[in-house]
């Protein structure tokens, strides 16, 4: 990996001095199965129970799997099919709200008196990757071995256009951060722990280094405005200069990487009790008429935050879970706010006009500029020809699906799309030879 390879994006981060409005008065909220990498949960509930805030929707099916929870009181609709941010059909609880946001009255502090005990909570709070990823952090902090951990990274980065729900993660939670940053201490022993902040972040800079300053260990590294610095592997390198191994995790070399929100609401949760429920998101793009964060429940739908925000004040024309680089784009304003969704972006029909792909001119730009030195264009040809070993021998696997490729090509070709098509050619073929 070369040094800060990447791209200067425009960062349109014009909420970031929004402090999160609180929304509760929903008509529907939809917690689909699968919110999370790994094995769908399995759903507890059935049509006609009554639910509080807190309760138990859905238990995790499997060693990488994650409970759900409901973000909302009220009674149990029916139980049936949507379709996921995937693309697959999974099956889905629909909630009734009473409006009255009660917390269901079996939540109690969890028991936390050792490593184990600790991992098993953040197990037990559903919460997963937060930053967008979705992986569950207990599986994640369920290291066998302390010794293994070096250090412990704390991601604030935060680099695509328009999103700053984890800036107000940094700027309002802060103490939740620094109980977090002492439970890691003392459950995994971290003996260092590192805050990474793009400088274009002065005030979280400074409230990180405040909290710091409390903790013991801990180091703020100040990282270029350049995305995707927030990646796994980006951060890893450009905070201890330390490669993750093709086909290896970050604890391979010794590190955990935690987005900051997924610590604050860890620590949140061994404090009060209340596991994942609610979401802080950035709601944004050219055609919302009230950019602002939002903390929302859980479950509640697209729809219902963009009204919250005063609807739209032209006609979208494309809606995305997440950021403009790496967001996925919506069929319809019925699907639900998930637990790793950090942002809502309705962009204008202008802002989401495709654009036309022209040939391919050889400059070499997408090679400059990949964070991991991938050849975007040896990819399309290998997969273009269906040469699966070709694939595999220039790593196409590595790719991290950032955009930064598509996004410097002067010739407009779909360079990501075919990153993602050959992945998966590639592993179906990797699957069929074992």
């Amino acid at each position: 990996m070369r040094r800060l390879q990447g791209v200067r994006v425009p960062h349109l981060k014009s909420t970031a001095g929004s402090a999160p409005a609180n929304m509760t008065n929903l008509d529907v909220a939809i917690y689909p199965m699968v919110q999370h990498i790994g094995a769908p949960a399995e759903a507890v509930r059935q049509k006609g129970d009554a639910v509080c805030v807190g309760t138990l929707l859905a238990r995790a099916s499997g060693p990488v799997s994650s409970p759900i929870y409901s973000g909302v009181s009220g009674t149990v609709e029916k139980i049936e099919e949507v379709l996921s941010s995937s693309g697959k059909y999974v099956p889905a609880i629909f909630i009734k709200p009473d409006g009255a946001m009660t917390p269901d009255p079996g939540l109690a502090l969890p028991k936390v008196s050792d490593t184990q005990s600790f991992v098993q909570a953040v197990r037990d709070s559903g919460v997963v990757g937060l930053g967008g990823a979705g992986f569950p952090t207990g599986v994640k902090l369920d290291v066998q071995d302390l010794s293994r951990i070096q250090e412990i990274i704390i991601n604030g980065a935060e680099c695509e256009p328009y999103i700053t729900s984890d800036t107000r993660t940094m700027l309002d939670r802060s103490q939740d951060m620094l109980e977090g940053i002492r439970l890691l201490q003392k459950y995994l022993g971290a003996k260092k722990i590192v805050i990474g902040v793009e400088k274009n972040k002065p005030q979280c800079i400074r409230a990180m280094k405040q909290i710091a300053g409390s903790a013991g260990a801990v180091v703020v590294k100040e990282l270029p405005s350049i995305y995707p610095q927030g990646a796994e592997k980006v951060l890893i390198y450009h905070t201890t200069g330390k490669v993750v191994p093709e086909g290896g995790l970050p604890i391979d070399v010794g590190v955990i990487v935690l987005n900051c929100t997924t610590l604050a609401t860890i620590a949140r949760y061994i404090r009060t009790g209340m596991p994942l429920v609610e979401k802080c998101i950035t709601v944004d793009g050219s055609a919302v008429e009230k950019p602002q964060n939002v903390i929302v429940p859980i479950g509640a739908t697209l729809r219902a935050v963009f009204a919250f925000c005063g609807g739209f004040k032209s006609q979208p024309g494309k809606i995305l879970y997440g950021g403009p680089m790496m967001g996925i784009s919506v069929p319809d304003l019925d699907m639900p706010v998930l637990k790793q969704t950090n942002a809502l972006l309705a962009l204008d029909a202008r802002d989401a006009a495709p654009v036309d792909a022209t040939n391919c001119i050889r400059c070499g730009r997408c090679t400059n500029i990949c964070p991991i030195g991938l050849a975007p264009v040896s990819i399309a040809t290998a997969y273009g020809s269906g040469d699966m070993e070709g694939l595999q021998k220039i790593h196409a696997n590595l790719c991290m699906e950032c955009g930064c490729c598509s996004y410097v090509c002067p010739a407009k070709r779909p360079l990501v799309q075919q990153n993602k098509l050959a992945k998966a050619a590639l592993a179906a073929w990797q699957k069929s030879k074992k």
